[in-house]
């Protein structure tokens, strides 16, 4: 089974466009869970401009299933709040700082002794780690050198291409897949999954542990509901 974690995120950028505590982060993300999420996805920046180090805190006193944290771990804030809040799996993200969204993958070739380091860090901690990583073989080979537990694939290419060819847009990502799974790295995914592709995905890597998806998915919740739309997403899954 592939589990669905929502990414929170968009919440806490609502709530931080008024002020004040309206929509309640901490609330949604006990109704993710209880709307049938496998897990919560927060991804803290140095800025705090969504999710804060508050909320991280708040939140893993109420998570029930499985908290993963994402974010750039060459900011030692980040590394101490992850080691702080011991979630079941951090997912390093190469994010620069200002940066709008996640745009691309860990370089695991030139930064596999840093890599190397701060995974040991971190599992010393007992806490799964995941790279976020493009679809490139080279890039895995050197990921599965570091100690990572898993890989995450960084979709957006996927889902730009999708519209014009499936076959061709997906073709980059089962090789991926692929030499993950020869390299016994487990499988996570994430950025730009909506309901149009993401079954597509699934059907053709149907190994995959773990997909993380908030933009799309909350974006869907304000027209179809937050729980239909947890339940419409897990439906893809399967």
């Amino acid at each position: 089974m592939t589990k669905l974690s929502v990414n929170i995120n968009k919440f806490a950028t609502l709530r931080n466009a008024r002020g004040g505590n309206n929509p309640d982060v901490v609330k949604a993300a006990i109704d993710a869970q209880l709307f049938g999420a496998d897990g919560v996805t927060v991804h803290p920046r140095p800025d705090e401009r969504h999710i804060t180090y508050k909320d991280v805190r708040e939140i893993k006193k109420i998570i029930t299933t499985e908290f993963n944290i994402e974010g750039n771990c060459t900011e030692q804030k980040f590394v101490d709040l992850v080691l702080e809040t011991k979630p079941h799996q951090v997912t390093l993200v190469p994010d620069a700082l200002n940066q709008i969204t996640s745009n691309h993958g860990w370089n695991t070739i030139e930064h596999k002794e840093y890599l190397t380091n701060i995974i040991a860090v971190f599992k010393k901690a007992n806490i799964r780690v995941s790279i976020f990583v493009d679809p490139i073989i080279e890039m895995i080979e050197a990921a599965a050198q570091t100690g990572t537990d898993r890989i995450e694939l960084y979709t957006e290419s996927y889902a730009k291409h999708y519209t014009v060819d499936k076959q061709k847009a997906i073709a980059p990502y089962i090789a991926a897949a692929q030499k993950a799974k020869e390299l016994g790295l487990g499988l996570n995914a994430g950025h730009d999954l909506d309901l149009q592709n993401l079954q597509f995905f699934k059907q053709n890597i149907n190994w995959l542990n773990e997909v993380s998806i908030g933009h799309a998915l909350i974006c869907d919740a304000i027209y179809l509901g937050y729980e239909n739309a947890v339940q419409l997403y897990k439906r893809q899954l399967q």
